[in-house]
């Protein structure tokens, strides 16, 4: 059965028909192959949760779909690919879990297809089990304890009482169901359970972490609780010694399948004398003799038994920060393959990289500049050596010889001239107002413009040539030509 089923393809054939990318993801990871779901597949749907234009709902829906196969490998590996994104994908995806009603329903899943479908059922429901557990503790305190900051100023260590006698049985329940997967090195035969059993080993490496640093919080505050608190207290911590072993025959199983002896770490057991100091405090506050005990002797049994679980806890977080190391570390190295292998291509096609329309190229791995082309630039001409930012100011005066007008003209008195061409210095617009306007004044215009040639240097130039370099003075000049005012000649 190994190898992708024709019923796989099709189904990732219909997907890429109706262009949904992500459906095709989670069929592409659930495939019918004995195999854990892939790494570029899961990295896919860690990247759709933290897009914000995914739809989180439809994504799960999916998933959920994918376990009412009547295949064993196909449920299996959809529980492992939602285990994951709980774990590394966005909070929201594990926040959208926790706020449906029901999860999995799987507690009468049987795979009746073979021998390995009947002993892989009996761990599909219990690995279901544990999904639900996780999402439903999530909906009761708000955070995944596996997620919470832990050290001396961590979420367990600052609770206040009340509220860590609460949420310690929260994280009790979800230990036990963890724990209850209960396999042995023996029936950890094919990649898709040992993918889930890789996960679980995470999962309770994080979560008695935070376990263990809740019982210190209990422990510092046990003999300043009230009788009904340290009667909760007791039986708490008398269910945490009864979780230490079972995790310590669990970090057992994942030693023998060949997990580093440096990533199991190492659980220091608290004295026995802590619970019977514990005992005889409860026994004390309800009235029952005891055998006298100092207070100093208490509190010297209280502190090594803190100790010791707090050497457990580094012992935890130690291997936590290990793996964080060693993913860090993977993910650099395959960086630094995409690298050399980017710059392998540009070397073998260096035309790939360059392109006619871009003044920057980059070959062999190293980036090389051409000048660009200035469009703004302004380029000499042979036939003209004045600058372009003094065109405008060069214009000579606008008014000089006046057109000849013609009778029949229906433009408003504006023709073109019949005589020749002026020469080329004595260019501008002639206007004869009294067509335009009726019968104006002649007063009112300026005597330069009335006489063509009165006010003319000898060399043909107006005396109020426009300055070439002074916009401002050029332009009131040419006001003052026009000399169009409140009906008086300038003078």
């Amino acid at each position: 059965m190994s190898g992708q089923s024709i019923t796989d393809r099709i189904t990732a054939a219909q997907h890429i028909v109706t262009g949904s990318a992500i459906s095709k993801t989670v069929c592409k990871a659930t495939t019918h192959e004995i195999m854990g779901p892939k790494k570029k597949h899961l990295d896919y749907l860690i990247q759709c949760t933290n897009e914000m234009n995914v739809n989180i709902p439809q994504l799960a829906d999916t998933l959920f779909e994918r376990t009412t196969n009547t295949s064993w490998v196909v449920v299996f590996k959809s529980l492992t690919t939602t285990h994951h994104l709980m774990v590394y994908g966005n909070e929201r995806f594990i926040q959208y879990l926790a706020s449906r009603n029901t999860l999995f329903n799987l507690s009468n899943f049987l795979d009746k297809s073979g021998l390995q479908g009947y002993d892989m059922s009996t761990f599909i429901r219990r690995y279901s089990r544990y999904l639900n557990e996780k999402a439903v503790s999530y909906r009761q305190v708000a955070f995944d304890f596996t997620k919470v900051k832990r050290g001396s100023d961590g979420l367990m260590r600052t609770m206040n009482t009340e509220k860590l006698l609460k949420t310690i049985p929260i994280v009790q329940n979800q230990m036990d169901v963890l724990l209850d997967f209960n396999v042995n090195a023996n029936e950890l035969t094919n990649g898709v359970i040992n993918a889930a059993f890789m996960l679980l080993f995470k999962d309770a490496i994080r979560l008695f972490a935070a376990y263990n640093e809740g019982i210190i919080n209990l422990l510092e505050k046990y003999f300043d609780m009230k009788k009904v608190q340290c009667k909760d207290g007791l039986d708490i911590y008398k269910k945490f010694l009864t979780r230490m072993t079972r995790i310590s025959e669990f970090l057992k199983v994942a030693e023998q399948v060949g997990i580093d002896r440096g990533d199991i770490p190492d659980l220091s057991q608290a004295p026995s004398s802590l619970l019977d100091a514990l005992e005889q405090h409860l026994a004390s506050l309800e009235g029952k003799k005891v055998k006298d005990s100092t207070a100093a002797s208490r509190a010297s049994t209280l502190s090594n038994a803190v100790s010791s679980l707090a050497n457990t806890g580094i012992s935890f977080t130690r291997v936590d920060e290990r793996e964080k190391q060693a993913a860090l570390e993977e993910e650099q190295a395959r960086l630094k393959a995409l690298k050399e292998q980017r710059l392998k291509e540009l070397q073998k096609n260096p035309s790939t990289a360059t392109t006619n329309s871009s003044p920057i190229s980059t070959v062999d791995g190293t980036i090389n500049s051409t000048p660009a082309i200035d469009l703004f630039s302004t380029h000499s001409s042979t036939n003209s050596t004045s600058k372009g930012a003094n065109d405008l100011l060069d214009l000579q005066p606008a008014f000089q010889q006046p057109l000849p007008l013609s009778t029949n003209n229906t433009w408003g008195g504006f023709t073109a001239s019949t005589t020749p061409q002026q020469p080329q210095n004595s260019r501008g617009l002639n206007v004869d107002f009294d067509s335009v306007f009726g019968n104006t004044n002649a007063n009112n215009l300026d005597s330069t413009a009335s006489s063509p040639n009165q006010g003319m240097t000898p060399d043909g130039q107006q005396p109020n040539k426009l300055v070439s370099n002074d916009l401002d003075s050029s332009l009131a000049n040419l006001v003052g030509n026009l000399g169009i005012g409140n009906g008086t000649a300038k003078k």
